[in-house]
Parts: structure tokens; sequence; C-alpha cells
């Protein structure tokens, strides 16, 4: 089954072509330096900028694959989580097209599309397995049973990972997105700054990052009133830091506590390079097995929605019908 899948949740306009878990084309226009501006995604940008770049790229997509629409069995598309405006570009051109070309639409929850991408850099995967669902919108640690069974072993009580991340990379005057202009910076710097850690002592797995994010914009204020010069290599350093150990050792937690010896990672910030060779090294000293997509699967991409598809209709995923609706709060 070739599917052609639409991803449209928040800035990247992208469509891709998989049978199986193998990816025959996958295509992303990129809103970054459009938003960069603003400082962060402006909702209605994103949506007018998805209205004209969709029917592009989903032919730019074919193009790739060396297909045709008549040559594909279904279509895919994120109707949530994400942006309301954006999802429905996403959503109604894909009901359109299902409509048009006569096959079946299935409507994909992009959180379950990031778990989905390990899928394509480990075509062996199974589960039951941890993910740790790290992005701009989402921190969770999630026990995979299949894709329709997922439990969830922690997650954030306010900001997620990369929110965090946005919003600290701009109190240090650095450019939107935030997490690898923070991620640049601290590779200068050491973490000499004491951060502030959430739920210390305490017996579970959620995670805040409020707290911090607060610590520091307090910290930068105090040291500039008072004159001095913050180094923002070394605050960087110190938050990142602070922020993937938390993240690491929940995960390595979870996965004990659910007697899973087989890690995953996923969403946006899974691409940081300090968290993912973090998180190997404490994967291996506690004996699990950790699988890391490549870096460009773990941001939006519509290849891990089309395979998200091919798993949810292994196990019985029944086709939308046209009266889908995007949902921007939709859970995993």
């Amino acid at each position: 089954m070739k599917i052609l899948s639409i991803e449209t949740s928040c800035d990247e306009t992208a469509v891709a072509v998989t049978e199986g878990r193998v990816v025959l084309s996958s295509v992303i226009n990129s809103q970054t330096e459009i938003h960069k501006k603003y400082g962060g995604v402006v909702p209605e940008i994103a949506s007018r900028e998805h209205t004209l770049a969709i029917d592009a790229v989903t032919r730019t997509a074919l193009k790739e694959a060396g297909l045709d629409f008549k040559d594909i069995s279904a279509i895919a598309v994120t109707y949530g989580a994400g942006l309301l405006g954006a999802l429905l570009v996403g959503v109604s051109y894909a009901k359109g097209l299902a409509y048009a070309l006569n096959i079946p639409l299935y409507a994909v929850n992009h959180l379950k599309g990031h778990i989905s991408a390990n899928y394509i850099a480990n075509k062996d995967l199974k589960p039951p397995f941890i993910t740790l669902l790290a992005s701009g919108g989402h921190t969770q640690i999630l026990k995979v049973n299949a894709l329709n069974d997922i439990e969830i072993l922690g997650e954030t009580v306010d900001d997620s990972a990369g929110e965090a991340f946005d919003k600290v990379a701009r109190v240090l005057g650095l450019p939107y997105p935030g997490g690898p202009e923070i991620e640049k910076l601290a590779k200068f710097g050491s973490p000499d700054y004491v951060l502030p850690r959430a739920f210390k002592n305490e017996n579970h797995l959620n995670f805040s990052f409020s707290g911090i994010k607060t610590a520091v914009i307090n910290l930068v204020t105090k040291i500039e009133r008072g004159g001095g010069v913050v180094n923002k290599a070394n605050l960087a350093s110190s938050f990142q830091s602070e922020v993937c150990e938390i993240l690491t050792k929940n995960t390595v937690q979870g996965a004990k506590n659910s007697n899973i010896s087989t890690v995953t990672l996923a969403g946006g910030v899974g691409a940081n390079g300090y968290l993912r060779d973090l998180l190997s090294a404490e994967c291996k000293k506690a004996g699990l097995t950790l699988l890391l997509p490549p870096k460009h699967l773990c941001t939006d991409n519509g290849a891990m929605i089309g395979v998200c598809a091919h798993e949810e209709i292994q196990i019985g995923a029944k086709p939308a019908d046209l009266s889908l609706d995007a949902n921007p709060s939709a859970r995993v």
C-alpha cells in the first residue's frame, strides 16, 4: 500500500510517500525564516503559508517518488495535535484529495506520528518499548504496548521541554528556533550556574520546566541590574544540562519500572545532540537498548505520518469519513 501523507500541524508543510516502513519520498517546506523575525510561530501566517505551499509540496513528493496520483492507495493526514488553522489546511486538502481519487483517508495523531519515526529507522522494532517524547508542545514518557495502547508514565505539568528551550533562548537574545541555538551556544560553555530541579525526591516521573525557565529569567535580570555580565554560554550549558538530565533520569527509571529493555526517542527536542549522548550513556549503564531515529526524523515530517498510518492499519484502524475535523488538543 503506497500512502501519501500530509503533515501541517505547525510551521512545516510536509508531504511524503511511504510503503510499509519504507520512505519513497519526503518533502518539507519550512517556514522558519518567515517566523524568525517574530521570535516564534505566528498561527495565522503559518496557516496562510500552508495554503500557498501544500499543492506544490504534494506534487513534488509524488515526483520524487516516481509516482502519480493514480498510484496512491490511501491518504494519511495529521488531524491533531497542533495549531488549529494549520491543521485545517492539511485536513481539508487531504479530504478533497481522497474524495477526488476515491481512495481511503486515514486520520493520524501527530504524537503517534513522532513515535512512528522510530519504525522508519528501525525496521524490526516491535512493541512494547518506552518512548521519550519531547517536543515544542509535549513532553511525555510513554509505554507503547501498541499504537492503540499507549500508557503515559510521566508528563510535564506545565511547559514542555521544547517550549522552555525557546523561552530561555529568547532571554539570552538567541534567534528562533531556540533549541538548536542553545545547543550551539552551550558547546562554548560550562554548566557553572546552579538551577533548580522540580520534584526532587518525589516518587513519580512527571516533569516541570516552568521553574527552571523562570530561574534563568530572574538570574539574567538580577545580574544585569547589578551591572554584571551574564556568561551566556555557561548559562545555556547549565540550562541544557539540567533539562536533559531530568529527561534522561525519568526515562531510564520509567523503563526500569516497566521492566522494558527497549527505549526510543521522539520529537523535535530528540534532535538535541547533548540529550542523545546523555541518554545513550545512561541507557548503556542501565543495560537498556536505545534506538535513536536520525535527527531529520525527530522534527515534523510527512514520512512519520505515513508510516504511522501503515502501522495502525495493520492493527485494524478504519478509514476516516469526510466529516473528519482538526483537533488541536488531541492526546496520545
